[in-house]
């Protein structure tokens, strides 16, 4: 992938359960330039995987993506994140409960706070979900990179069942209903 700068690049921030199931949706699509797997949303400084899986630092597993505008857009994004979690699961992706697997959305400047506000509002108006959507929207806070065994986790491991059984799915969606917007190089 391209790492030079680029003057159109943005950063979205969004926590969907586990940070390995969303890091690898969002790897796979064209104009993401990097997902890094963190931290966010808590009280405590530089909280370690241990503190964060006691759900008491407040912080959620959550995915900072680096993008670029110009071949993806913050709404595509927020189409793609809808899509691959439940976001009507307060506290919890499937079997993982807890705060720090809430859905939470950290806009990074006004226009994405609108924009994630529109679309769950025509989310709810399409009657999208079976069950109303409990995604919360918050400014963005300090975000904490996750220790790197948590980086680029089903890239590393796809044959692990937790790869096979939960983020597997997520990937085949992503193919299925995203076809035009993965990034054939990876």
């Amino acid at each position: 992938m391209d790492k030079q700068v680029n003057m159109d690049w943005e950063t979205a921030i969004f926590a969907g359960g586990c940070f390995w199931c969303t890091e690898a949706v969002f790897q796979r699509l064209n104009g993401v330039n990097e997902v890094v797997s963190g931290y966010t949303g808590g009280t405590i400084k530089n909280p370690a995987y241990r503190e964060i899986c006691t759900g008491r630092t407040g912080h959620a597993e959550a995915i900072k993506i680096t993008f670029d505008a110009s071949k993806v857009s913050y709404v595509e994004l927020l189409e793609i994140f809808f899509a691959t979690h439940d976001p009507t699961t307060l506290n919890r992706q499937g079997n993982d409960v807890g705060t720090q697997y809430r859905s939470e959305i950290f806009y990074t400047n006004p226009a994405q706070k609108q924009q994630a506000e529109e679309f769950i509002a025509l989310l709810e108006k399409e009657q999208i979900f079976a069950s109303p959507i409990v995604t919360a929207i918050s400014e963005e806070k300090p975000f904490y990179k996750a220790e790197e065994e948590h980086q680029n986790y089903y890239n590393d491991h796809a044959q692990q069942p937790y790869c096979q059984v939960i983020i597997e799915p997520k990937i085949k969606k992503l193919n299925t209903y995203f076809q035009k917007r993965i990034n054939t190089i990876k």
